[in-house]
Protein backbone atom coordinates (compact mmCIF):
# COMPACT_ATOMS: atom_id res chain seq x y z
CA UNK A 1 0.00 0.00 0.00
CA UNK A 2 1.22 3.55 -1.06
CA UNK A 3 0.80 5.41 2.08
CA UNK A 4 2.12 8.39 0.58
CA UNK A 5 -1.26 8.75 -1.60
CA UNK A 6 -3.69 7.25 0.45
CA UNK A 7 -6.60 9.02 0.76
CA UNK A 8 -9.56 6.65 1.20
CA UNK A 9 -9.44 3.10 2.10
CA UNK A 10 -11.29 1.07 -1.11
CA UNK A 11 -14.75 0.08 -0.35
CA UNK A 12 -15.29 1.75 3.10
CA UNK A 13 -17.88 4.37 3.32
CA UNK A 14 -17.79 4.68 7.32
CA UNK A 15 -15.88 3.54 10.26
CA UNK A 16 -16.51 4.44 14.22
CA UNK A 17 -12.69 3.97 15.21
CA UNK A 18 -9.11 3.63 14.14
CA UNK A 19 -6.90 1.67 15.76
CA UNK A 20 -2.77 1.51 14.03
CA UNK A 21 -0.59 -0.93 15.02
CA UNK A 22 2.50 -0.29 12.41
CA UNK A 23 5.58 -0.04 13.22
CA UNK A 24 8.86 -1.33 12.26
CA UNK A 25 12.85 -1.02 13.56
CA UNK A 26 15.45 0.75 11.93
CA UNK A 27 17.41 -2.22 11.24
CA UNK A 28 13.60 -4.05 9.70
CA UNK A 29 13.59 -0.43 7.92
CA UNK A 30 16.67 -0.29 6.84
CA UNK A 31 17.30 3.78 7.03
CA UNK A 32 16.06 6.66 8.76
CA UNK A 33 13.77 7.82 5.95
CA UNK A 34 12.38 4.17 5.23
CA UNK A 35 11.69 4.32 9.52
CA UNK A 36 9.62 7.61 9.58
CA UNK A 37 7.70 6.63 6.18
CA UNK A 38 6.36 3.67 8.38
CA UNK A 39 6.36 4.83 12.17
CA UNK A 40 5.23 8.58 10.96
CA UNK A 41 3.89 9.06 7.56
CA UNK A 42 2.40 5.88 7.62
CA UNK A 43 0.33 6.38 11.07
CA UNK A 44 -0.68 9.62 10.10
CA UNK A 45 -2.25 8.61 6.95
CA UNK A 46 -3.96 5.90 8.19
CA UNK A 47 -5.91 8.16 11.08
CA UNK A 48 -6.24 10.83 8.60
CA UNK A 49 -8.42 8.41 6.41
CA UNK A 50 -10.06 7.10 9.66
CA UNK A 51 -10.84 10.89 10.56
CA UNK A 52 -12.74 11.57 6.98
CA UNK A 53 -14.36 8.55 6.76
CA UNK A 54 -16.63 9.28 10.16
CA UNK A 55 -13.94 7.99 12.92
CA UNK A 56 -14.28 9.85 16.33
CA UNK A 57 -11.55 7.95 18.76
CA UNK A 58 -8.03 6.76 17.75
CA UNK A 59 -5.87 4.19 19.37
CA UNK A 60 -2.20 3.40 18.28
CA UNK A 61 0.37 1.97 19.82
CA UNK A 62 3.01 4.26 19.99
CA UNK A 63 6.28 3.37 22.17
CA UNK A 64 7.58 3.89 25.80
CA UNK A 65 10.21 7.07 24.88
CA UNK A 66 8.30 8.92 22.47
CA UNK A 67 9.48 12.51 22.67
CA UNK A 68 9.27 14.90 19.37
CA UNK A 69 12.52 16.49 21.70
CA UNK A 70 14.61 13.78 21.83
CA UNK A 71 18.09 12.91 20.95
CA UNK A 72 17.13 9.22 19.79
CA UNK A 73 15.63 9.05 16.25
CA UNK A 74 13.19 6.32 17.12
CA UNK A 75 11.80 8.07 20.20
CA UNK A 76 11.82 11.79 18.27
CA UNK A 77 10.00 10.07 15.55
CA UNK A 78 7.36 8.53 17.73
CA UNK A 79 6.92 11.63 19.38
CA UNK A 80 6.15 13.74 16.66
CA UNK A 81 3.50 11.16 15.12
CA UNK A 82 1.50 11.50 18.59
CA UNK A 83 1.68 15.55 18.29
CA UNK A 84 0.33 14.93 14.67
CA UNK A 85 -2.58 12.96 15.79
CA UNK A 86 -3.09 15.09 18.38
CA UNK A 87 -3.69 18.08 15.77
CA UNK A 88 -5.54 16.01 13.53
CA UNK A 89 -8.80 16.54 16.02
CA UNK A 90 -10.27 13.21 16.95
CA UNK A 91 -12.66 13.33 19.97
CA UNK A 92 -10.50 10.32 21.87
CA UNK A 93 -6.82 9.94 21.35
CA UNK A 94 -5.60 6.85 22.97
CA UNK A 95 -1.55 6.50 22.52
CA UNK A 96 -0.64 3.45 24.14
CA UNK A 97 3.05 3.18 24.81
CA UNK A 98 4.68 -0.46 25.66
CA UNK A 99 7.59 -1.89 27.43
CA UNK A 100 9.17 -4.26 25.85
CA UNK A 101 6.82 -6.53 23.46
CA UNK A 102 7.41 -10.26 24.27
CA UNK A 103 5.88 -12.77 21.21
CA UNK A 104 6.77 -15.13 18.90
CA UNK A 105 8.91 -13.31 16.55
CA UNK A 106 9.18 -16.11 14.15
CA UNK A 107 5.66 -16.08 13.30
CA UNK A 108 6.16 -12.46 12.26
CA UNK A 109 8.89 -13.40 10.27
CA UNK A 110 11.34 -11.03 12.48
CA UNK A 111 14.65 -12.24 13.33
CA UNK A 112 16.18 -13.88 16.50
CA UNK A 113 16.98 -11.19 18.65
CA UNK A 114 19.25 -12.62 21.04
CA UNK A 115 19.89 -9.55 23.05
CA UNK A 116 16.37 -8.78 23.41
CA UNK A 117 16.29 -12.36 25.17
CA UNK A 118 18.81 -11.44 27.43
CA UNK A 119 17.19 -8.83 28.78
CA UNK A 120 13.91 -10.36 29.01
CA UNK A 121 15.68 -12.89 31.39
CA UNK A 122 17.20 -10.13 33.37
CA UNK A 123 13.98 -8.67 33.57
CA UNK A 124 12.24 -11.86 34.26
CA UNK A 125 14.62 -12.38 37.25
CA UNK A 126 14.46 -8.75 39.05
CA UNK A 127 10.86 -8.09 38.33
CA UNK A 128 9.83 -7.60 41.85
CA UNK A 129 12.82 -4.96 41.30
CA UNK A 130 11.91 -3.64 38.39
CA UNK A 131 8.45 -0.84 38.00
CA UNK A 132 6.19 -2.21 36.38
CA UNK A 133 5.75 0.47 33.67
CA UNK A 134 9.17 -1.54 32.56
CA UNK A 135 7.59 -5.08 32.77
CA UNK A 136 7.52 -6.97 29.59
CA UNK A 137 4.50 -7.16 27.89
CA UNK A 138 2.63 -8.92 25.15
CA UNK A 139 0.73 -7.60 22.03
CA UNK A 140 -2.63 -9.34 22.95
CA UNK A 141 -2.33 -7.32 26.50
CA UNK A 142 -1.80 -4.37 24.85
CA UNK A 143 -4.58 -4.65 22.58
CA UNK A 144 -6.76 -5.51 25.10
CA UNK A 145 -6.06 -2.37 27.08
CA UNK A 146 -6.19 -0.40 24.28
CA UNK A 147 -8.99 -1.29 22.80
CA UNK A 148 -10.88 -0.93 26.75
CA UNK A 149 -9.35 2.45 27.24
CA UNK A 150 -10.90 3.67 24.09
CA UNK A 151 -14.31 2.77 24.34
CA UNK A 152 -14.49 3.74 27.76
CA UNK A 153 -13.29 7.20 27.26
CA UNK A 154 -15.37 9.63 26.53
CA UNK A 155 -13.24 12.66 25.52
CA UNK A 156 -9.63 14.00 25.27
CA UNK A 157 -6.08 12.45 24.41
CA UNK A 158 -4.08 9.78 27.18
CA UNK A 159 -1.47 8.21 27.08
CA UNK A 160 -1.50 4.75 28.63
CA UNK A 161 1.63 3.44 30.11
CA UNK A 162 2.50 0.17 30.00
CA UNK A 163 2.14 -0.36 33.70
CA UNK A 164 -1.59 0.71 33.26
CA UNK A 165 -2.07 -1.70 30.24
CA UNK A 166 -1.04 -4.70 32.38
CA UNK A 167 -3.35 -4.04 35.14
CA UNK A 168 -6.34 -4.04 32.62
CA UNK A 169 -8.17 -7.33 32.26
Amino acid sequence: MDFATLSALSGIKHVDDVFVALGTTLKVAGSQSAFRALDFEAVVALARVGKALGATKLGVISAMGADPASRVFYNRVKGEMEQALARLGYQVLILARPSLLVGNRDALGQAARPAERLGLLAMTLLKPLIPTNYHPITATQVAHALLSVVHSTERGTRVLLSGEMQAII
